[in-house]
């Protein structure tokens, strides 16, 4: 059985985390600590942009040094250290360094992520004394400040838990996130970090967690701007002895699956200036490809979000953006609904059911679905949110 819980990235026995205030940001917290009491499997996925920002290059390094084990995860937001070379590459060492000193751990035990705007490189000083004092207030309580502490445009914090009972006992998992612009991950999110006090070693947790990102963090686009600091980090410290066996893997998937969605559809619902969260879904695909990338397309189109952020039922975008997503589609025997109205099939249009489909995107949810009429079996839902003039001007004014 799995059941929600509380606690966030602490729900999982064996963790503690806190948010402090560094001084990155001129306001506010701003970076956050996560320790397991003993040494956990770890996994991590990572952005597939070419530019990688300085902590994703170093906690690749980390998570093949240590042979998938990991004590810590340092998080900074305000400065992403992207495009900074060698020195930005030295400050991020120097977040592992100054980490595992404190919680007396190998350095490459550590991992490291920051978010925030690109091109800037981190006052090393003030993130030191933001270690200090964050290991010194870290806590099974400190979820919610950890939370809020790697937020940059977020609306608000991100956090989910389960509880999994089985015959031999409970184990938990528990995870935050942030993320509300530059997000089309393709793996993960921009930020994500995942605990459980189940025992799964590091291979089969990566393993589990391609599995449950592939219809999560993967199925969500805000504005189709993949970002360079994009990662999504396991940890699996064991406490609850519950081990994770094949039997048990796929309660295990299940259970992560549920927490990763529901950070994912957070992140879509907090997007920059969104005001809707809009399911797109694929039918009558000739593979799991096709499926993703016409939904996928019809998300990302700016006409597309645009309508439906003006509750306009405009259903010939959709079909366009479909026709250019460059998979296999017969329009002529195509059905497109919006909500529970069918507003176009087999070459022909409703508009009398416009009505019907104009009042479903009056509410915060929209549901869309197009049979690409091919005859394939094949389906995919992407998550995405509506393109309003809050999303213009919160990035015309990020920097200045």
């Amino acid at each position: 059985m799995i059941e929600p819980t509380v606690s966030g990235i602490t729900a999982a026995a064996g963790f503690h985390a806190t948010g402090i205030a560094s001084g990155i940001k001129q306001a506010g917290l701003d970076l956050a600590l996560i320790v397991s009491d003993r040494p956990a499997s770890a996994a991590g996925l990572f952005t597939l942009n070419r530019v990688r920002a300085a902590p994703v290059i170093i906690s690749l390094e980390h998570l093949a040094s240590s042979k998938g084990f990991a004590r810590g995860i340092t998080i900074s937001s305000g400065c992403a250290n992207a495009c900074t070379g060698e020195p930005g590459l030295a400050a991020a060492r120097e977040m592992a360094i100054d980490t595992a000193h404190l919680i007396r751990c190998p350095v490459e035990q550590v991992l490291v992520a920051s978010t925030g705007v690109i091109g800037l490189i981190p006052d090393t000083t003030k993130i030191r004394l933001g270690i200090a004092l964050a290991n010194r207030s870290l806590s099974q309580s400190g979820h919610r400040a950890a939370a809020k502490a790697i937020m940059t445009t977020d609306p608000w914090p991100k956090e989910a838990a389960v509880r999994i009972s089985t015959p031999a006992g409970a184990f938990h998992i528990g995870g935050m996130a942030k993320g509300s612009g530059m997000i089309e991950p393709r793996m993960a999110t921009m930020l994500a970090f995942i605990t459980t006090d189940a025992q799964i070693d590091s291979v089969q947790l990566r393993r589990a967690l391609v599995d449950a990102v592939d219809d999560t963090f993967n199925a969500i686009t805000v504005d189709g701007e993949c970002s360079t600091n994009d990662s999504v980090f396991a940890l699996a410290g064991g406490v609850s002895e519950i081990q994770v066996d094949s039997s048990l893997y796929p309660t295990f998937v299940n259970a992560l699956r549920q927490v990763c969605l529901e950070l994912a559809l957070a992140i879509v619902r907090g997007g920059e200036g969104a005001t809707k969260l809009i399911r797109v879904r694929t039918i009558g695909a000739q593979s799991v490809y096709d499926a993703r990338q016409v939904a996928r397309t019809i998300a990302n189109s700016p006409l597309v979000k645009t309508a439906l952020n003006g509750g306009d039922p405009n259903w010939g975008r959709l079909l366009a953006a479909a026709g250019r997503a460059r998979v296999p589609f017969k329009p002529s025997q195509a059905v497109i609904k919006i909500g529970p109205a069918v507003l176009y099939s087999n070459d022909r249009p409703f508009s009398d059911r416009e009505p019907v489909a104009a009042e479903h995107l009056q509410g915060n949810e929209v549901d869309i679905e197009i049979d690409l009429g091919t005859g394939g079996n094949h389906r995919a839902t992407i998550y995405t949110c509506d393109l309003s003039t809050d999303y213009v001007k919160i990035n015309a004014d990020y920097r200045t």
